[in-house]
């Protein structure tokens, strides 16, 4: 582990002393820039891959979904490994696994090749999207845990937006390889800074290294105790494994129902079509009328840029205004975008005025998908269950929503050949529809709350309880704490 400073528990906060914490924060999210690289890489790549190895649309639909399919055994493994591992040791693998099968995938002789690179990658992608958010979240103080954790988001869309333009730039040539091979440097670079960062503090009092946590933890929130801190979540660790611990808690009281909401938000987040338009981009613009590889790869650079836009505006609200007034907005406008996508397509012919309309609600619902579901899939991931089940639970959620991805990545260019665009677009808008009516029943607001005081509101069946007795249980969690260290 690289050294930390010593910092004594009286002294007043300095003026960097919030650094660790930023920089923590900052390395985490650009492990997403990696992630939003590929995934929009292959969008572009595609189109010429394609024509030199003659897929068909079920090809082509396997180019993406083998990639999905090792993401969720990634997904699946990825609490169990950083738990095991740590989070900074995980992602430190991640980043190295990721050029290693990037690199490879790039120089594949025929699709059999590329499929089995892609599988891999997929695998290390699956491990990196349950730890990197968990990394940021169990490393940020409460007041801005929401912000800090949807940097990540604002990371892989950024990501996507500049494989969009890169895919632009390299369409004349069509050098889908370089499209596909370039992330391979900035994934081997990314694991420099992380190994000169410290892991979390709750995975240090996991690992039974309670002095270890203190320091981290007065480095990055010195406006907490963190002898305090340190203690309560050592208890909340202890009650956990005292008999509620281990993947069978999840599906019985008091998680149960938290379970529930963490894989229908995941599901929900990708079945409402939100891979169909970055993987499938050109070939949706070229039903909109839109024709020509200039404005096939700028016009979803152009989409990326507003989606950009909307997801660091997410950063500004989420901590303010809380976690259901984003999925709401987000939600709700992807609503009325895919409304107005199906009446697009449901027109005779496309051309003209509808074209324009049809673009601008493509931009309007993937940029409310980033503000919204975008933002909030990784904030909800790292605060739903306790220390003990978080990276299981993260894990939950994220192979639900991939498992989802795989149904879009793989059957969308089947299902707009078989039924036509405006049938899928409809059903795409009856799942959003869906989704709201959940998000209304099941979402906590979770803004401005500590990642143990949440576990609360799951263990009162659903409901907050009143802030004496949060505090009052905060209180027994600490007092025997001290006592048992007594």
């Amino acid at each position: 582990m690289p050294h930390l400073p010593q910092v004594s528990p009286t002294a007043a906060p300095r003026s960097g002393a919030y650094r660790t914490g930023r920089l923590i924060a900052l390395t985490g999210a650009l492990v997403g820039v990696i992630y939003g690289y590929d995934t929009g890489s292959i969008s572009g790549a595609l189109v010429f891959l394609s024509r030199d190895f003659h897929l068909g649309s079920t090809e082509q639909g396997l180019v993406n979904s083998v990639l999905v399919v090792g993401s969720i055994l990634g997904a699946v493994a990825g609490g169990r490994i950083a738990d095991a591992l740590g989070r900074r040791r995980t992602m430190v693998l991640v980043a190295a696994a990721y050029a290693v099968f990037v690199a490879l995938s790039a120089f594949a002789p025929n699709v059999a090749v590329l499929d089995a690179m892609r599988f891999l990658l997929g695998v290390a992608i699956g491990v990196c999207i349950v730890a990197a958010p968990l990394y940021i979240a169990e490393s940020t103080p409460a007041r801005i845990r929401g912000a800090a954790t949807a940097t990540y988001q604002v990371a892989c869309v950024a990501g996507i937006t500049i494989t969009y333009f890169v895919n632009w730039g390299l369409a004349d040539g069509g050098h889908w390889r370089w499209m596909l091979g370039l992330s391979a440097v900035p994934a081997a670079l990314i694991a420099v800074p992380l190994l000169l960062l410290p892991d979390t503090p709750r995975w240090y009092v996991l690992r039974g290294r309670d002095a270890e946590a203190v320091r981290v933890l007065r480095l990055v929130d010195p406006d907490v105790d963190a002898e305090s801190e340190t203690r309560a979540i050592a208890a909340e660790i202890r009650q956990e494994r005292g008999g509620h611990g281990g993947l069978a808690a999840m599906f019985r009281p008091p998680y149960a129902r938290a379970t529930v909401f963490v894989l229908a938000l995941g599901f929900f987040c990708q079945i409402t079509g939100i891979n169909a338009v970055t993987y499938y981009s050109p070939e949706i613009f070229q039903k909109m009328g839109f024709t020509g590889s200039g404005q096939n790869f700028l016009l979803p650079s152009i989409v990326e840029l507003a989606s950009l836009v909307a997801t660091v505006l997410a950063l500004f609200i989420v901590d303010r205004f809380g976690r259901r007034v984003v999925l709401f907005c987000g939600i709700g406008t992807m609503l009325g975008a895919l409304v107005v996508l199906t009446a697009v397509f449901g027109l005779t012919s496309l051309h003209g005025a509808a074209t324009w309309v049809g673009f601008t609600a493509l931009l309007l619902f993937t940029a409310a998908f980033n503000f919204g579901f975008g933002s909030l899939i990784w904030v909800y991931a790292s605060e739903a269950f306790p220390s003990q089940l978080r990276s299981m639970g993260a894990s939950a959620m994220l192979t639900a929503d991939l498992v989802a991805n795989f149904l879009i990545a793989q059957f969308f260019p089947s299902l707009i050949d078989r039924v036509g665009a405006t049938w899928t677009f409809a059903g795409f808008a009856v799942l959003a529809l869906l989704a709201i009516v959940f998000v209304a029943r099941m979402a906590p607001e979770t803004k401005g709350r500590r990642l143990e005081e949440i576990q609360s509101y799951w263990r009162n069946g659903g409901r907050w309880p009143s802030v004496d007795r949060s505090a009052d249980a905060l209180a027994a969690a600490v007092g025997a704490a001290r006592r048992g260290e007594g």
